[in-house]
Formats: structure tokens, C-alpha cells, sequence
């Protein structure tokens, strides 16, 4: 690891940038003909977010967006990863495009390339059109067909201005946390209908890659936010053991038929317990694995690992994981109660770079929640645990690409506090301050530290 106080400088052509999701900013949830998300039915349902928020105004990006804008050129960012709401391009989720829906992504990108700015695409983080989740959603194969339907129609668009597209953010989150422990929506608990879905996203990625290209699409990629796991005991083979059970879980289960062409065989033995592999059929594998040009890894924090008998395992979250004890988080933490230790990433990094070569990676999410507060004069925010928290994991990302990492780029999470899921408003991650009554923008210490950071393509 880099000395903490040592000047680093990354690559020149390193990219610089920031990402948000349309749910957790946008607002304007029935304007132009939006139809609902599973989001915005989850959060009505009672119990499941915190304090009954919302996305409904959230940021009010939608409306605010060419601000927001101006704040990205004012700190100098590159790029700016965004994610198009499935339910404004197609309401019902199949079927006509909604013209409305796609004029606001349609401005969006002219603002950005007006002031410089490089749009980064994501199709798909976490808002089902709810009328596919009421006929099964990604239980259901054929809402990966319709996946690939959806990106066709936001290619045919904006594909003549916009160079990188992901397919999906974090389908371990869709897959385990949504149909798994049912801490995000739809909020179902089913194993069974857990594997289905990894699969079933795994293959709308696959077809959706399969329609870009064939569009034209020159550069495209998926986020996973893979485990950077750590036995609690390095001397122990149990405990490898549990880490490697957990990495098939959240890592392999997606990077193998990404990039490998295919499911290790352990995986499909342990998803054999739960379901059969019916949903599997013959050239799925081969369309999963459709070479992408770009890998996009979201980090924050590490995970321990113990095996322990009669430890409960991970839940819903990490099925058929009994036997393995999720070690509590080490201080210091973020108001997440995440660990902090930027050497997982470079772990991560180095690792994911020794098993999958070849294939260029790009930060696409690293953040932190902390309990920011306004100055009496409400001016300012003094953020300087955030500050030392992208300072740490900056220095670590350098430290990846100085041992070989093929690290393209680092965008940070978020531009803007937001809509955090189930946490609703109580979770601030973004550099930039959001008063949720007045929607004022306030670019925190952190913003400025970045700012700089991007002027210097470095720190120090």
C-alpha cells in the first residue's frame, strides 16, 4: 500500500467521474407516463423502508438535472455514470415506448456532452417495471427477453452520443437481496426463485449485449460488486473453505459465465439443493458469455469469514451458508456499519485481475455513508471522514494499477445524497449535499477534495 502521505499520480488517461441511479435521484415518479417500479411499490409497503420514505421526489433530478450538470463541470468530473428508469422508456415493461420517457434521457445527454462531460449508461439498476414483477419478474425468462427488447429501444435513441453501456448494476444485489433476503424489492424470500433470478439477469445481460452490439454499441460492460473476502483465521482450511463457498455465492456464480463461458460445476451442485436447473437451457452459457469490452467493480468494504458449527450463515442473503459465521464488522465504520479498509480493494483488484485477465476494469461505484451535518451557516459540510475514506481507497486503486491492474478509471458513489433503498433518507453518500425540503444543492468538503483530485490525477 501506497504511503498515506506520499503523492500519487494515476495513468493520464485515467477517468474521472461520479455515478447515481435513476430511482435514488430522479423523483417526478408519475410524470410523462413513468409507470411504477417495484421500487415504488416496496416502498409502500409498511415496514420495508425506513420511515416510509419514497423515491417519489427523491433529488428531483428530473427536473433539476441541467444544475446538476453544471455542479459535475464545476468539479471537473469526466464522466457520469447514470442508470435509465425502465418504466419511463416502457411503462408496462414490454410493448410501446414511451417517447416522454426517453426525451428527458434524451436532454440529459446533450447537457452532458455540452459541458464536456462523457455519459456513462447503466440499463438497469434495481427498478423493475412493476408489471413484469406481477408476471414473475426475473423469476420469469421472459423478462430477460424483454431486457434485451428495452435496451434495443434506449440504443436506438442515444446510442449515436453515448460510447459505454453496463447492462446491469450489482445483480447479486437484484438476485439475493430482492428475491433472497427480501431486504429489496420485490421483498421475496424464496431460494429457489434466488438462483432463478441470478440466471434469468445473467441471460438478459447476455441478450442485451447481444442487441447493443449488433446496434453498433462499441464499448460495453456489467458492474458486480464482488466480495473481497478474508478468512478469520488464515491458518485455517475451514475458513478458506467458508471464503471460498462465499466468493462462489457472490463472485464466480456471475464472473465465471461472464468471462469464463460457463458455471463451475461446485455452483451448480450447491443451486442444485434449492431448485432444479431447468431454468438453465442449452446456449444460455454461450450468450452469458458474449465477450463485453469493460468490467465495472462497485467496493466499500471487506467481509470475515469463520466456519463455526452452528452458525446461522448468511440467510436468504447467502443460501445453504450454515455453518459459516459472518464476522461482525471491525471499527473503524461508516454509518453503514461497514468496515473500512481500503486494502480490500486492492486485494480485490489484484485478484480479480489474476483470475479474469484481459478484461479492463473501471471503479464504478466506491462511497460512504457518514452522518453529515450543514455548518451553523448552512454553507458548508465538513466531511473529512469521507475525505479520508476516498483519500485510503484512492491510494489502494493506485496501488492495484502499480502492481498491473488494468484500472481504466474511479467514480465515486454518489454525486448526491439520495434515496438509500431500504435506509430511505437516513444514509448520506453523496459529495454533494442535498436539503430534501428545499432541494438545495451543497457541494460538501469532500466535492472540493475531489475537485482537486481531478485537476492533479492525483493525490498530494
Amino acid at each position: 500500500m501506497t504511503n498515506s502521505n506520499e503523492p500519487v499520480r494515476f495513468p493520464d488517461s485515467f477517468i474521472w467521474g461520479a455515478a447515481t441511479a435513476s430511482y435514488q435521484i430522479e423523483g417526478a415518479a408519475r410524470a410523462d407516463g413513468r409507470g411504477p417500479s417495484i421500487w415504488d411499490t416496496f416502498s409502500r409497503t409498511p415496514g420495508k423502508v425506513h420511515a416510509g420514505h419514497t423515491g417519489d421526489v427523491a433529488c428531483d433530478h428530473y427536473h433539476r438535472y441541467r444544475d446538476d450538470v453544471a455542479l459535475m463541470a464545476e468539479l471537473g468530473l469526466h464522466t457520469y455514470r447514470f442508470s435509465i428508469a425502465w418504466p419511463r422508456v416502457q411503462p408496462d415493461g414490454t410493448g410501446p415506448v414511451n417517447p416522454y420517457g426517453l426525451d428527458f434521457y434524451d436532454r440529459l445527454v446533450d447537457e452532458l456532452r455540452g459541458h464536456g462531460i462523457e455519459p456513462i449508461i447503466t440499463l438497469y439498476h434495481w427498478d423493475l417495471p412493476q408489471t413484469l414483477e406481477d408476471r414473475g419478474g426475473w423469476t420469469n425468462r421472459e423478462t430477460a427477453e424483454a431486457f434485451a427488447e428495452y435496451a434495443r429501444a434506449v440504443y436506438a435513441r442515444l446510442g449515436d452520443r453515448v460510447q459505454t453501456w453496463t447492462t446491469l448494476n450489482e445483480p447479486w444485489c437484484s438476485a439475493y437481496l430482492g428475491y433472497g433476503s427480501g431486504l429489496h424489492a420485490p421483498g421475496r424470500t424464496d431460494p429457489a426463485a434466488t438462483f432463478q433470478t441470478v440466471h434469468h439477469l445473467l441471460l438478459g445481460h447476455g441478450l442485451a449485449n447481444q442487441a447493443l452490439r449488433a446496434a453498433g454499441a462499441s464499448t460495453i460492460g456489467i458492474t458486480v460488486n464482488p466480495t473481497s473476502a478474508f478468512p478469520a483465521d488464515p491458518a485455517s482450511e475451514a475458513d478458506a473453505k467458508a471464503v471460498e463457498l462465499v466468493e462462489d455465492l457472490q463472485n464466480r456464480i456471475f464472473l465465471d459465465p461472464i468471462l469464463r463461458g460457463g458455471y463451475p460445476q461446485r455452483i451448480l451442485d450447491h443451486v442444485s439443493r434449492f431448485t432444479s436447473l431447468d431454468h438453465i437451457r442449452d446456449g444460455d452459457e454461450k450468450i452469458i458469455g458474449e465477450p463485453i469490452d469493460l468490467l465495472g467493480i462497485n467496493y466499500y468494504s471487506p467481509t470475515y469469514l469463520a466456519a463455526k458449527e452452528g452458525a446461522p450463515g448468511g440467510g436468504g442473503a447467502f443460501p445453504g451458508t450454515e455453518g459459516i459465521e459472518f464476522i461482525a464488522p471491525a471499527p473503524p465504520l461508516t454509518d453503514m456499519g461497514w468496515q473500512i479498509q481500503p486494502s480490500g480493494l486492492t486485494a480485490l483488484l489484484s485478484k480479480l485481475g489474476r483470475d479474469y485477465p484481459g478484461v479492463p476494469m473501471i471503479i464504478t461505484e466506491n462511497g460512504a455513508a457518514f452522518p453529515d451535518q450543514l455548518d451553523p451557516d448552512g454553507e458548508r459540510v465538513d466531511d473529512s471522514d469521507r475525505v479520508a475514506y476516498l483519500d485510503g481507497h484512492l491510494r489502494a486503486a493506485h496501488a492495484a494499477i502499480a502492481a498491473g491492474v488494468d484500472l481504466r478509471g474511479y467514480l465515486v458513489w454518489s454525486l448526491l445524497d439520495n434515496f438509500e433503498w431500504s435506509y430511505g433518507y437516513a444514509k448520506r453518500f453523496g459529495i454533494v449535499y442535498v436539503d430534501y425540503l428545499t432541494q438545495r444543492r451543497v457541494p460538501k468538503a469532500s466535492a472540493r477534495w475531489y475537485q482537486e483530485v481531478i485537476r492533479r490525477n492525483g493525490i498530494g
